[in-house]
């Protein structure tokens, strides 16, 4: 692999280190700026809608600058953001702080996965895309266990300061490693907004905001599930998110190369496994080992869902695929917010703590459905032609 790769994995790691860190820090935050844990929260809830927003507006309003300028752009962005995070004072300095690194999540992401892929040959671009999402999987399984406890012992600022430092490193990478790479020849607004009007598009945008959906449904109340349900203390919660975290390794390297040979079979796979891992939590979750065990699964068929639907996407937005690749990003983040609501409202509805993983699978077989339509819409087209 090239190694431009890692400093767009460097690059992804610290961004996936400053999106979920929060969370482990939402009581330190909470009692420095007297704000109640609900508000804290919303912390959380400003990242995911600065990734909706930015995801398409920043993409758009770059469409004709060469990707290596904008990818240089979008980390400068990130700095920034955790910068002022870093320096807040008050509550409100570092949600706008959360808010302005989270413009440049999806942007880059979305970008980045098309760099990426114009990095190897064709029958690699999963696998590279995979391996710059492998820095977002490693920060769950590094990232944010160390970036907690930093800012446990010393301060959550110092995590925002470490943070900071990510973001040097990777613009640093990204300069230097990643070589030119122009816009696309017809590039603009119009150009962009144009293939989000193809059916095949918003399906596989579609297809990943089920999924998602159905991943976060569960994830989100993984910490209450498996003390009152599974029967473990809350310091082993911590434990249980590092094997989720190694699940997300795994799992992205094992769709990237399943996505590499074929794209749709891959989705399927990948879909259909999330949605028996998902089913099966329903009944594993009531016992330590098990859970355990599916917990690890969970991650592993959830992000082995990303690189064949990043993939889809850019081939779907053949001609202007930025703009379809940060807003697959966007699908992510809106499938997250929707699964835990969706998710929450079982539990306040007395269906219990395992009720959100059935949801969760019903959420992803309606993402697998998409995917055998959009399948079947190939199949339809390449039938004409062949007939033509």
């Amino acid at each position: 692999m090239p190694i431009a790769l890692f400093a767009l994995a460097i690059s992804a790691f610290g961004i996936g280190t400053t999106e979920f860190v929060i969370m482990g820090l939402l009581p330190e935050v909470a009692a420095d700026l007297h704000v109640s844990i609900p508000s804290a929260g919303l912390l959380i809830s400003g990242y995911a809608l600065g990734v909706v927003v930015g995801a398409p507006l920043l993409t758009l309003l770059a469409a004709r600058l060469p990707r290596k300028t904008m990818l240089v752009g979008l980390m400068v962005l990130f700095i920034v953001g955790n910068l002022i995070s870093a320096l807040a004072g008050d509550y409100g300095l570092l949600l706008t702080g959360r808010i302005v690194a989270a413009l440049s999540h999806g942007a880059f992401f979305g970008v980045g996965s098309v760099v990426a892929a114009a990095l190897v040959a064709p029958d690699k671009r999963a696998s590279a895309i995979a391996m710059m999402f492998t820095g977002l999987t490693v920060a769950n399984v590094l990232g944010v266990p160390l970036g907690t406890a930093l800012g446990q012992a010393f301060g959550w600022r110092s995590t925002f300061w470490a943070v900071t430092l990510l973001g040097v490193i990777g613009l640093v990478g990204v300069a230097l490693l990643v070589p030119p790479q122009p816009a696309e020849h017809n590039a603009g607004v119009r150009a962009e907004l144009a293939v989000l009007r193809r059916p095949q598009v918003l399906l596989a945008l579609l297809m990943t905001a089920l999924g998602f959906a159905g991943v976060f449904a569960a994830f989100t109340y993984i910490a209450p599930m498996m003390t009152e349900v599974a029967g473990f203390s809350a310091g082993a919660v911590t434990w249980l998110l590092v094997l989720f975290g190694v699940g997300l390794v795994v799992g992205n390297l094992i769709g990237g190369k399943g996505a590499d040979r074929r794209v749709m079979p891959s989705v399927y796979a990948s879909l259909g496994a999330l949605a028996l891992v998902l089913a099966a939590f329903v009944v594993t979750a009531h016992g330590q080992v098990p859970a355990a065990i599916t917990i690890a699964l969970l991650g592993a068929a959830g992000f082995a869902t990303v690189p064949p639907l990043q993939m889809r996407v850019m081939d779907k937005a053949e001609g202007a695929p930025a703009l379809a690749s940060a807003a697959n990003i966007a699908a992510f983040n809106l499938g997250n917010a929707g699964g835990a609501w969706l998710g929450g409202l079982a539990i306040e509805h007395g269906l219990g703590y395992t009720a959100p993983n059935w949801i969760g699978a019903l959420l992803v077989l309606a993402g697998l459905a998409v995917a055998l339509v959009s399948g079947a819409l190939d199949r339809r087209k390449q039938s004409v032609l062949v007939r033509s």
